[in-house]
């Protein structure tokens, strides 16, 4: 018979649905029963099945990135002629969210708005119908806080651990894998879900519960706009007193002005290659999208009560830009929208 010692000290290992889980028994010194029970690690076939439902402008170079580490995917999209070219590089391709989860018990999901969240996940075809016990779901959508506590909640009365996993960087870094993701969740979880993210992403930061993710992002994305807006009315107005675009540039990103709207993302055509601004503003982070996080910024700062001035203006600038025809170009076409404003 073991000693209470060492039934300390021992790691059991159980089979749970499927899954190895290493269990931990802790806080020594109380009787077995009386032991906490933490769920330390999730040790998975790290060749298994990923689940992947949109294949948008960033969901699909992140699947891709899957693929291209070995993994085998199963995914899903609205629009049918979204998935032709993951599935001519191997994907399985089914018919909606429903039927990946039951084929998959990783499963990251990356959509357009909390709305488009809410349906995949709960609705009448959504992955919570067919989820399996133990299933790792990882949102990588930028939605509003609140939203991902909601389906946590509900992944947890299915027995699926939901995680917020929203990114930063755009579709160039989606493309060479070199994503931010900001996640929220059970940190015991963390581990696992930084072996798939790390197949897509530079940098996977843990940043507390769920929902804390969202928070980081919507941040970002709040002081995104406002230097993009700047970094736009600098230029026009460099332009307007005679300095060479590429030269005002060049000159600011030696100077304190420098930021990444200035010198990796600039909008101005012209001054730089490979970015939206060259390419009529094409592809790249949607008008409309930069304003529905722009919207979540300013529900959530005035659920808090705090104080972000440029935050709403920048919103109310991006909320006319889409009334006037800018909703499907790139964010950074500010710059053209101030131009048009002053008659140019």
């Amino acid at each position: 018979m073991l000693s209470d010692q060492q039934l300390k000290n021992k790691c059991l290992e159980c089979l749970l649905d499927r899954m190895i889980i290493k269990i931990t028994f802790c806080l020594p010194g109380k009787l077995i029963n009386d032991y906490f029970v933490v769920v330390s690690t999730r040790s998975m076939a790290s060749k298994t099945q990923v689940g992947f439902v949109g294949l948008g402008n960033m969901g699909n170079p992140m699947a891709k990135n899957l693929l291209k580490h070995g993994y085998p995917v199963i995914a899903t999209d609205v629009f049918p002629e979204s998935c032709k070219e993951l599935q001519e590089l191997g994907a399985q391709i089914l018919d909606n969210p429903a039927e990946v989860a039951d084929k998959a018990d990783r499963i990251i999901t990356m959509l357009p708005s909390s709305p488009n969240v809410i349906d995949v996940y709960t609705g009448p075809n959504g992955i919570l119908k067919k989820v399996k016990k133990g299933s790792l779901l990882i949102d990588s959508s930028t939605i509003d806080p609140s939203v991902s506590k909601e389906m946590a909640a509900a992944a947890e009365k299915m027995g699926a651990v939901f995680m917020d996993a929203p990114v930063s960087g755009g579709v160039g870094a989606a493309s060479s894998g070199k994503l931010t993701f900001m996640v929220g969740g059970v940190e015991e979880e963390f581990t696992a879900a930084k072996e798939l993210l790390s197949c897509m992403g530079a940098n996977v930061v843990y940043c507390g519960q769920v929902g804390t993710g969202q928070a980081a992002k919507i941040c970002n994305n709040m002081l995104l706009a406002i230097g993009m807006i700047g970094t736009s009315e600098a230029m026009n107005l460099g332009i307007r007193l005679g300095l060479d675009p590429k030269l005002l540039a060049k000159i600011l990103n030696m100077s304190s002005g420098r930021c990444w709207s200035s010198d990796t993302y600039n909008p101005v055509p012209g001054v730089m290659e490979g970015v939206p601004s060259g390419n009529n503003y094409q592809g790249g982070f949607g008008t409309q999208l930069m304003a529905k996080d722009l919207g979540l910024a300013q529900n959530t700062a005035t659920n808090t009560k705090t104080p972000v001035p440029l935050g709403s203006l920048a919103h109310q600038i991006y909320r006319m830009m889409c009334a006037r025809g800018y909703a499907s170009k790139d964010f950074s076409s500010v710059f053209q929208f101030l131009r048009e404003e002053e008659g140019q």
